[in-house]
C-alpha cells in the first residue's frame, strides 16, 4: 500500500440525486499517478473540471460541494468515503449532471463498483499526512480534533434530541476491511419533521425511503428498520471519512469529533493545512520500508 493506486477499469452508476432529484450519471475513469480525484462535468460545454480539495469546497450545507467557476458538484462525500476506503488515490470522476447520485443512501454500491473494476498499483509512492501537533476547531457544543496517532482513527461522539436516535459513539481504526464491513453500508437519515421545511428550500427532493433512513416521531419509518444498532453515528463517521478525504493525503492521526458535521469537517481539513507546524509529509519509499527499522521515520511521540 505504500504506491498510489488507481482503478484497473472503468466503473458506472447512475441514480437519483438525494437534493436536486435528477437523474445523474457517473463514470470513475483510471488517471495517471499524481492526479488525484477530479470530477469532470461533461453535461456543460466546454466540460469543467473539479479537483477534489479542501480549496474547491463552495458549500457544506447538508452535504460537501466543490466547484470551479459557475459550476460544481454536490453530495461528493460518500464517493469520495468509498474511494478513500479502496485505496484509490487517482481517478477521474466523469458526471452528467451537478450532483453524484445517493444510490441506497450509502457508499456501498460505490465499493462493490470499485472492487468490481479493480485496482491498478503505479511505480509513484504515496504521501502521507502525518499528524504532529494537535488541531482542532470548536463552535459551541460542537467541537472536531486531530490528534497525534499511530493509525488513521476517527472517533465519533453523535448525539441528538430525538428519543429515536439519541446519543451514539463509535471509533474506527481505519482499514480497507473495516471500512468495508462496518461503515459503508451505513446510509444517510434525516427527520420526517424537517422534510417539507428542506424541500421548501429546494432539498433533499430525491429523497425518499429508498434512500434514506427517515426518522419520525416514534421511531424509524423504514419498514426493514436499520443495518446496524448504531448505523447513525456509523454515517456520521462514513461522512467524515470522504469529508477529510479532501485533505489531498492520506491522514495518519486520530480524529476524535463531537456533534461535527460537513462544515465542521471542512474547516478542521482547512485549518489543519494552513498551520504546516502541525504535520509532516512522509512518503514511504521501497528502499525505507525494506531498510531496518531505526532508518524508518521516528514516529516514536505518537500514540499508540
Amino acid at each position: 500500500m505504500i504506491f498510489q493506486q488507481t482503478l484497473r477499469n472503468q466503473a458506472a452508476f447512475s441514480g437519483i440525486g438525494l437534493h436536486t432529484g435528477k437523474l445523474i450519471t457517473l463514470t470513475l475513469r483510471p488517471a495517471e499517478a499524481g492526479t488525484g480525484i477530479v470530477f469532470h462535468r461533461v453535461d456543460l460545454s466546454p466540460a469543467v473540471s473539479i479537483e477534489a480539495c479542501a480549496a474547491n469546497v463552495v458549500n457544506t450545507r447538508l452535504s460537501t460541494s466543490i466547484g470551479c467557476g459557475d459550476a460544481s458538484v454536490s453530495t461528493i462525500e460518500h464517493l469520495m468515503a468509498a474511494l478513500y476506503g479502496c485505496g484509490i488515490d487517482n481517478a477521474h470522476v466523469d458526471i452528467n449532471g451537478p450532483e453524484v447520485p445517493i444510490m441506497d443512501g450509502s457508499a456501498v454500491a460505490f465499493v462493490e463498483g470499485i472492487v468490481k473494476a479493480g485496482t491498478k498499483g503505479s511505480g509513484k509512492a504515496r504521501k502521507y499526512l502525518v499528524i504532529k501537533k494537535p488541531v482542532s476547531v470548536v463552535e459551541g457544543d460542537k467541537k472536531i480534533s486531530i490528534i497525534p496517532s499511530r493509525h488513521y482513527k476517527i472517533s465519533f461522539d453523535m448525539q441528538f434530541a430525538h428519543q429515536a436516535v439519541r446519543s451514539q459513539t463509535r471509533s474506527l481504526t481505519f482499514t480497507p476491511h473495516a471500512f468495508a464491513s462496518e461503515i459503508a453500508s451505513a446510509r444517510t437519515f434525516g427527520f420526517l419533521a424537517e422534510v417539507d421545511m428542506l424541500k421548501s428550500h429546494g432539498l433533499a427532493l430525491g429523497g425518499s425511503l429508498e434512500n434514506a433512513v427517515v426518522i419520525g416521531d416514534e421511531g424509524v419509518l423504514n419498514a426493514e428498520g436499520l443495518r446496524f444498532p448504531d448505523e447513525f453515528v456509523r454515517h456520521k463517521i462514513l461522512d467524515s471519512v470522504g469529508d477529510l478525504a479532501l485533505a489531498g493525503h492520506r491522514l495518519i492521526g486520530h480524529v476524535k469529533a463531537t456533534k461535527s458535521g460537513h462544515d465542521l469537517n471542512h474547516k478542521l481539513v482547512t485549518e489543519l493545512l494552513k498551520r504546516p507546524d502541525c504535520y509532516t509529509l512522509v512518503e514511504f519509499t521501497p528502499q525505507a520500508v525494506n531498510a531496518p527499522f531505526n532508518l524508518l521515520p521516528d514516529f516514536s511521540w505518537l500514540e499508540a
